[in-house]
């Protein structure tokens, strides 16, 4: 028998909201994202900045460059703890299992 897809629900104005929120925290991502390369700019190439505010990163490159490591050291964290929780279930199956 031949799997048939199911047919598309119909449009839905809860999800187009949670699509748009979702939309709007992910250009804000990308502002901080902005804000930390341009941080790493001015930390690696100084003398391309002809303004002496150009020169040194501000407090809010800072603190986006930091915001953005502590969050994708957070996120491989998680990452590692998941994968190390699944090998901890895969040991246990397998010393449970009858020899």
């Amino acid at each position: 028998m031949a799997h048939v897809p199911p047919s598309p629900e119909p449009f839905d104005t809860n999800s187009a909201a949670l699509l748009a929120l979702r939309a709007c925290d992910d250009i804000d991502s990308l502002h901080g994202v902005r804000l930390a390369y341009a941080c790493i700019e001015k930390l690696v190439d100084p003398q391309l900045a002809s303004d002496s505010e150009d020169v040194y990163p501000i407090r809010t490159e800072l603190s986006a460059l930091m915001r953005l490591v502590n969050e994708e050291l957070q996120r491989r964290i998680e990452t590692t703890e998941a994968t190390m929780q699944s090998l901890r279930l895969a040991v246990d199956k397998v010393s449970a299992a009858p020899c």
